[in-house]
């Protein structure tokens, strides 16, 4: 007979795998090569306002203090308008969550406090109510966040976290959470998501891929194309066109970043965001 405690515990297994696989992913990555073509980004919401497009943004701010960067290189935005329009003629609305990363955006968005929290929160949860070292959170944090300018995506221009609405009444597309969901329901094709959230997800993908964006397995939110997670999940064998840069948003020009391997966060940082976030949770007193 199946009991609550082998759901908890199919649900542990599922979690484990899975983020195991993405920090593998994101080791792979690391060493992906990538010849950078030098181009610009777009913003997303003029684009938007000169094709006429029911598309939304987030109005919230990244990590509590920074403003969002909706900006794409500019060699994909003719497939972002055409996902964007068909997305329309589906009767569906974009909400473009995330865009371009800083390196300051991409270091503080994993030490934002909900998100540290929430992160911690899962892996207590997956190491059976014991405190985790802090080398299993950079782990963890590695494959949810992305820890170093090579492996995160959004630091490429390359990269989207959406959220889908219907265009009459703005209400959310059920997908088994919203945006920034941590939990074994994150993985695009987690089995613990509802039929009607699998179906969405499906054909969500569908309509973006349709456009050359490609998703990432372990978050059912996130979309890229031309960079080195693309080229990787499509089995291209050509080297990505976009990677990890600097942007003067001021005049616009990009420059490569000369040390993308070079992580935005040491072990000192991991273990005091731990103890904080501990204090927080007030679990200390756990075993």
């Amino acid at each position: 007979m199946f009991t609550q405690r082998d759901n908890e515990e199919s649900r542990r297994d599922y979690w484990i795998k899975q983020m195991e696989s993405a920090y593998d992913f994101m080791n792979k990555m690391l060493d992906y090569p990538v010849e950078e073509c030098g181009e610009p980004l777009v913003s997303l919401p003029q684009l938007v306002g000169k094709e006429g497009l029911h598309v939304q943004f987030s109005h919230t701010k990244l990590a509590g203090n920074h403003e969002r960067l909706f900006y794409l290189r500019r060699g994909l935005i003719e497939d972002f308008i055409a996902a964007s329009g068909e997305m329309n003629d589906r009767g569906w609305t974009l909400r473009v969550e995330d865009g371009f990363r800083s390196r300051a955006m991409q270091k503080d968005v994993a030490m934002q406090e909900n998100v540290f929290d929430n992160i911690l929160q899962r892996v207590i949860w997956e190491a059976k109510d014991k405190i985790p070292d802090p080398k299993l959170m950079l782990r963890r944090l590695t494959a949810l966040v992305a820890t170093c300018p090579k492996i995160g995506t959004h630091m490429s221009g390359s990269a989207i976290d959406i959220s889908v609405l219907r265009t009459d009444d703005l209400s959310e597309i059920e997908r088994s959470g919203s945006y920034l969901e941590l939990s074994e329901l994150t993985p695009m094709a987690s089995p613990f998501a509802s039929a009607d959230a699998i179906q969405n997800r499906t054909e969500i993908s569908e309509i973006i891929q349709r456009h050359g964006f490609i998703a990432y397995p372990y978050e059912f939110w996130h979309y890229s194309k031309g960079d080195a997670y693309a080229k990787y999940l499509t089995d291209s064998g050509n080297p990505a066109r976009y990677g990890a840069i600097d942007f003067d948003i001021i005049s616009g020009n990009i420059t490569p970043i000369p040390n993308p391997k070079d992580p935005l966060h040491s072990m000192g940082d991991i273990e005091k965001y731990l103890k904080l976030s501990l204090n927080r949770l007030n679990v200390n007193n756990m075993r």
